[in-house]
């Protein structure tokens, strides 16, 4: 693949407001009170089917940050083979799909779950987070936004 169009910092020096409007939506989940690592495990998702890299890092680092288990990022792409995820993520990675690839609506299956899950409320905030994500992932898929580095274990940098 060839080189970025664009970097993240230039969408926010470009456009700033359109910048704070997704940063806020992509906020509002968290505040309403649902789990980080249940969203950042919803964003991760969304972003590998989108195709955005730098999403998916950006997801990955800080997923690895707020202590998402290691072998759930790993297994996020193939969850419904993986036994690892609870009933809960089961039904927030279906309706982040449902949300992502959206071909032919969310099928009253993926709702019924979501539904015996979640809240109204928490539904609500849910789909705001798969909602901004994948805002996000166009900006990032469209300007090939280059993914991050990993930063350098401090033990890693002194050998």
């Amino acid at each position: 693949m060839s080189h970025a169009r664009s970097e993240y910092e230039d969408f926010k020096r470009i456009a700033p407001d359109a910048y704070d409007l997704v940063l806020a939506l992509g906020q509002v989940a968290a505040k309403a009170g649902l789990d980080k690592q249940l969203l950042e495990l919803v964003k991760l998702r969304a972003s590998q089917i989108n195709g955005c890299a730098f999403c998916v890092q950006h997801h990955v680092l800080l997923s690895e940050r707020i202590g998402v288990p290691a072998d759930k990022l790993h297994l996020v792409a193939v969850w419904r083979e993986a036994p690892i995820f609870s009933a809960r993520e089961r039904a927030a990675l279906a309706w982040a799909e449902a949300l992502t690839l959206l071909p032919d609506g969310v099928g009253e299956d993926v709702y019924a779950e979501a539904s015996r899950e979640f809240s109204e409320t928490e539904l609500t905030y849910l789909t705001s987070a798969v909602a901004s994500i994948n805002v996000w992932n166009r900006f990032g898929a469209a300007f090939r936004w280059t993914p991050a580095k990993r930063p350098v274990a401090a033990h890693a940098a002194a050998s």
